[in-house]
């Protein structure tokens, strides 16, 4: 490891130029700060849009021949009024004349999505005094659009050591052809990630605008506890299941290099804010890390007498699912039962044929399907070394009066998932916290 911090910046954090004179004090406090990773600007205020939504937005009306042009325009004057407050030359102006060139040309919904960070940092590293890195040719993808994840830290390592400073763009790079490919949104974290791997950095630093992880969403729970120090896996866990503060995927490669994330606030610069490490089971002062969950979740529930001695019975109602292009999210079983849970978003329109080559294949006594689920997961490591967690969890529900449809633990026991109706979700988080925190 090398005393060397990469320091990524969401989108809140530079949503106008007095935000982004914020991260320079921040980035200019720690010399050790080398490596700057932007986000598109963000909402000023709360009726406020996003520049990449504009963006996203301005392709939408090219592909449906209605007029984009006035949208161009307020993504054009978002970025020149932050390059005069900053009085910096960033050439926006000749980039724009470049963009209207490519748009012309059909650009793609990628490239024009890409522009928001590629503008911003282009301005940034002009403000900051550090170089520019370009993300395409550097963050790379194969063909067919799958990342390339040592092709890209080898680029990423080759590339920096030729930079002491300097801002990179998130959340794109390049194919083999040059055409730009974008990560899934917030992707920006991963960029910052895979740009704390390549520099072998001490720590990742991930600002955005809150002061680390909370233990429940803050808009379920009333000031809910801050989370000090969480492991990768519980941090997994809880991005998975909902906790949005930093993209799953952006946790895999600094794991790789054991390089530890630390989320911090931009508004509140001096808060420790949230350290997220390799070490398992670390003390908590809650016997919980936290909690988080998700709504619209389909169950199928197929119940069949003497299931667990008849060989492949899983593996046939597995390869339906595969048929059909639609994930698992979880598999609670029994003896003679077997569960499905689903995200909505991938069997909506295909529940019928679904459940109809479950039957032909399977041949179950009964199938039943529970709509409108939400699941919950409950995350942490010392809930494996003390007795009673599962009983005071399933108590807690049962006198706050949800019904719990589906119960799931792993292996490892550093969590416990729960599935309850759509109702119930925010009544369930709230029993749990309650249980376990205060």
């Amino acid at each position: 490891m090398s005393n060397i911090k990469v320091a990524k910046f969401g989108g809140s954090s530079l949503a106008d130029a007095i935000q982004i004179r914020k991260i320079k004090d921040i980035v200019m406090a720690d010399p050790e700060r080398k490596y700057v990773v932007i986000s598109a600007p963000g909402r000023r205020f709360q009726a406020d849009n996003k520049v990449t939504d504009l963006l996203y937005l301005l392709k939408a009306n090219m592909d449906q021949n209605a007029p984009y042009e006035q949208i161009l325009q307020v993504v054009k004057d978002r970025f020149i009024g932050i390059e005069r407050e900053l009085d910096v030359d960033a050439d926006i102006d000749v980039e724009f004349a470049e963009l209207e060139e490519r748009l012309k040309n059909g650009a793609s919904a990628d490239y024009l999505a890409s522009r928001g960070e590629y503008l911003n940092a282009k301005i940034i590293s002009k403000y900051l005094g550090f170089d520019y890195v370009e993300a395409a040719g550097c963050v790379l993808f194969g063909d067919k659009g799958r990342f390339l994840v040592e092709e890209t830290n080898d680029a990423l390592t080759t590339e920096l050591k030729k930079h002491e400073c300097a801002v990179i763009p998130g959340f794109y790079g390049t194919k083999p052809n040059g055409e730009i490919r974008t990560f899934s949104r917030g992707g920006s974290d991963i960029t910052g990630s895979l740009v704390a791997r390549a520099a072998q950095a001490s720590v990742y630093e991930n600002w955005t605008d809150v002061s680390g992880f909370l233990m429940a969403d803050p808009r379920i729970v009333d000031k809910p506890r801050s989370i000090s120090t969480i492991s990768y896996k519980e941090l997994r866990e809880l991005s998975y299941m909902g906790a949005s503060v930093l993209h799953e995927n952006a946790i895999y490669p600094v794991r790789l290099a054991n390089i530890p994330i630390n989320i911090r606030n931009t508004n509140e610069p001096d808060e420790p804010g949230t350290f997220i490490t390799s070490e398992e089971g670390a003390k908590h002062e809650n016997l919980i890390t936290g909690i988080a969950g998700n709504r619209e979740f389909t169950v199928i529930a197929i119940y069949k007498n003497m299931m667990n001695s008849e060989t492949g019975f899983i593996r046939r109602i597995l390869n339906v699912l595969e048929d059909n292009n639609i994930p698992i999210e979880h598999i609670p079983s029994g003896v003679d039962t077997v569960s499905i849970v689903i995200a909505n978003k991938y069997i909506e329109g295909k529940l019928g044929d679904v459940i109809e080559d479950i039957e032909r294949r399977v041949r179950p006594d009964s199938i039943e399907v529970f709509e409108e689920m939400s699941v919950i997961a409950t995350v942490g490591y010392g809930m494996a070394s003390q007795k009673g967690v599962a009983a005071r969890l399933f108590t807690a529900l049962s006198e706050a009066g949800v019904n719990i449809r589906m119960i799931d633990q792993g292996s490892s026991e550093m969590n416990i998932i729960v599935g309850v109706e759509d109702k119930d979700f925010e009544n369930a988080i709230r029993a749990i916290y309650d249980a376990f925190v205060k």
